[in-house]
């Protein structure tokens, strides 16, 4: 995760959060470090992102601007989407007042513990 200025294009972050994915182990042989494949919204629908994945080896499944909805992204979207709601249900989240940003993560980590806590209690 990586924290920037709300005035930041998200597009900008895009390399540095992929690099910093980190190992995936589980399966015989070297750990994966990058995604067959990134799913992203139009906001991402750049020609230079798509072929810097490209050269990385990562398929991008990106929305195209300027087509009509409906190219099947939305049910991968929802996930996200989701995930801000319950952030958002904590109301010092909503927007950042903390200056500094270890404080900012800390309330997030909080947050996530949280909302992980309360889904482990409705499945017992």
């Amino acid at each position: 995760m990586s924290l920037t200025g709300g005035n930041r294009n998200d597009v900008t972050q895009l390399l540095p959060l992929l690099d910093k994915v980190p190992a995936v182990a589980g399966v015989v042989g070297r750990p994966r470090r990058r995604p067959d494949a990134l799913l992203a919204d139009r906001g991402y629908d750049h020609d230079k992102y798509r072929r810097l994945l490209r050269q990385r080896g990562i398929r991008p499944v990106i929305a195209e601007r300027g087509v009509e909805h409906g190219s099947g992204l939305g049910v991968f979207r929802y996930v996200v989407e989701r995930t801000i709601a319950w952030l958002h249900g904590f109301r010092r989240l909503r927007i950042r007042w903390e200056r500094r940003d270890d404080i900012h993560e800390a309330f997030l980590g909080l947050a996530t513990c949280l909302i992980t806590h309360r889904h482990v209690q409705r499945l017992c």
